[in-house]
């Protein structure tokens, strides 16, 4: 039985408040008087070989590293005592133009290390005496593609656009004549926020965990708990800890072969999936620029597979500074965005939906977010479905699961929310079929189907955290204006998985940010279909 009752992490009224409306983030000095130390790489990956330079900022002279690969097993890698540091001056506007601290170590890529995430973990003295420390996490490519192995792409852009570290990111921020307006464009040139790199095994996730009784009014604990913690309010919405890894890791103890590199790779080095038979992107990944997309198309059209357990694919983006700064107008783009003054608006950074981009998301993995996109917290679907209830389970991704028509996959682990992805549908003698109104692939196979939300919307009870604003925003970009009439053609959505082929390659989009939840609470019923996947899309059994 789930509780009835939202945790209580210690927080007052007010409390409570400041943790959800409220700006807090992670800057330089915040820890006061008991000293802090911070770190950053200039490079979000490497290849063996490759020098990595690590930026550190301290109140102590002195620290140590200790740098573990976080895979299935996890394994030291590195470690040094007694590295000369001091404290870096820091950029007001850091998230924007950059720390520009000076390198403090830097470490070549062993040839030996295999790849996969690196997390490291920095320690010195507080001015108290008591341990100071910091976490960073890079990724090490591998040197080549291997056959039977899979190539998991990490969301490096959905983790750039939620870093709160030093005051802005895609969603709040302290740039701005009056310091209170989002970042149309954030740097990767700054540590990463306290959550992204590791978290406790107890930390919330987004989706609600307590069954509501009637007339509850919306709460969100996790980001009541990152206030009472000391963690960024966005350690849910992104970062290594909350998706990428439980993947990874299971992934690994299951016997699978995995390569890892971050999604940027994919936007410099357009042939860095050549040579692997399955590609595979987890968790919330939002955000990729059009080269990114130009990777993954080709890859499918020459007879690729990709496996999608992800969520909320929305926006595009555009890279500057060799990769260094993201950019994305979002809601500002078609009043504020440069390129709507230049004739060609296809590299907008808005919504992949707006007509002016004309690439639907649909076109890469089959599925919009904008036909979702809140499942399973705050005021959208908080009784709702909590798995994907299923419609064809005869399809080859059910073989052995024991799935019936009507069942419900992944309801006891949650795996549906909290953005999913859908497509405009009608049901047909009891199945759902695409009308294609969004851009769906010819051929698309609607699998599982559940109900998504655009607003919070309750008769008796006032909109919270989540309001309608993104309702809004989606009227707006599909119909050109955000009314009360046009809110009502896109407020209800869905989340779906679904099976197409791509030139002669094969995509199966299982839509949710939360399918890792599945595998991270050991749902049997999930892992089965995650390995039916793999193996179908390896060509083999475990390899």
């Amino acid at each position: 039985m789930r509780p009835t009752e939202f945790p209580d992490f210690g927080l007052t009224e007010a409390e409570r408040h400041e943790a959800v409306f409220g700006h807090y983030f992670e800057s330089p000095g915040m820890d006061g008087e008991r000293g802090e130390i911070w770190c950053y790489t200039d490079r979000f990956s490497y290849r063996p070989g490759d020098k990595a330079e690590f930026k550190v900022s301290s109140t102590a002279p002195r620290f140590d590293i200790e740098i573990v690969r976080d895979g299935g097993v996890e394994m030291p890698a590195f470690s040094q005592h007694g590295i000369a540091a001091h404290w870096q001056e820091t950029p007001e506007q850091c998230s924007v133009e950059g720390c520009g601290w000076e390198t403090t170590f830097d470490l070549t890529i062993p040839d030996e290390w295999p790849s996969g995430a690196y997390r490291a973990t920095l320690t010195a003295e507080g001015r108290d005496g008591k341990p100071i420390h910091s976490h960073h996490l890079f990724i090490v490519c591998p040197k080549r593609a291997k056959a039977g192995r899979i190539l998991q792409i990490a969301a490096t852009g959905t983790w750039t656009a939620y870093n709160t570290w030093g005051g802005s990111n895609h969603y709040q921020g302290i740039t701005g004549p009056n310091r209170d307006q989002f970042a149309t464009r954030v740097s990767t040139q700054r540590p990463w926020c306290r959550g992204f790199a590791v978290l406790p095994p107890d930390a919330p996730r987004v989706p609600l965990e307590i069954a509501l009784p009637p007339m509850t009014e919306p709460r969100y604990p996790h980001m009541e708990w990152a206030y009472a913690t000391g963690h960024s309010k966005k350690y849910t919405s992104a970062g290594w800890a909350s998706y990428d890894s439980h993947f990874f890791k299971w992934a690994e103890r299951s016997g699978y072969g995995v390569d890892l590199i971050s999604q940027h790779e994919l936007h410099f080095s357009p042939d860095i999936l050549d040579g692997y038979d399955c590609i595979v992107c987890v968790g919330h990944d939002e955000y990729w620029t059009w080269e990114m997309r130009d990777t993954v198309d080709a890859y499918l059209e020459k007879g690729g597979h990709a496996a999608r357990f992800a969520g909320n694919f929305l926006w595009q983006t555009r890279l500057e500074d060799g990769g260094r700064q993201q950019v994305c107008y979002k809601y500002r783009a078609r009043k504020e965005d440069p390129v709507y003054a230049s004739g060609d608006t296809s590299r907008a950074t808005n919504a992949w939906e707006a007509p002016e981009v004309g690439r639907p998301g649909a076109t890469t993995f089959g599925l919009s977010a904008m036909a979702g996109v809140y499942a399973g917290w705050g005021g959208c679907l908080p009784r709702g479905v909590r798995g994907f209830p299923i419609y064809r389970p005869e399809h080859w991704a059910f073989k052995g699961s024991g799935l019936y028509y009507g069942d419900v996959l992944g309801d006891e682990s949650h795996i549906f929310g909290y953005e999913v992805d859908g497509l405009d549908h009608v049901i047909c003698n009891g199945l759902p079929e695409p009308t294609g109104k969004d851009a769906a692939p010819a051929g698309v196979q609607i699998l599982a189907v559940g109900l998504a939300s655009q607003v919070e919307e309750n008769a008796d009870i006032p909109p919270g955290f989540l309001n309608d604003e993104d309702g809004r925003f989606t009227a707006a970009t599909l119909y050109g204006e955000a009314s009360d009439e046009n809110l009502e053609k896109v407020k209800r959505g869905n989340g779906m998985i679904v099976n197409f082929s791509k030139g002669k390659g094969e995509v199966f989009h299982a839509g949710t940010c939360e399918w890792v939840a599945g595998l991270l609470r050991k749902d049997a019923m999930v892992e089965k279909v995650t390995r039916n996947v793999l193996d179908r899309y390896l060509g083999s059994s475990n390899s």
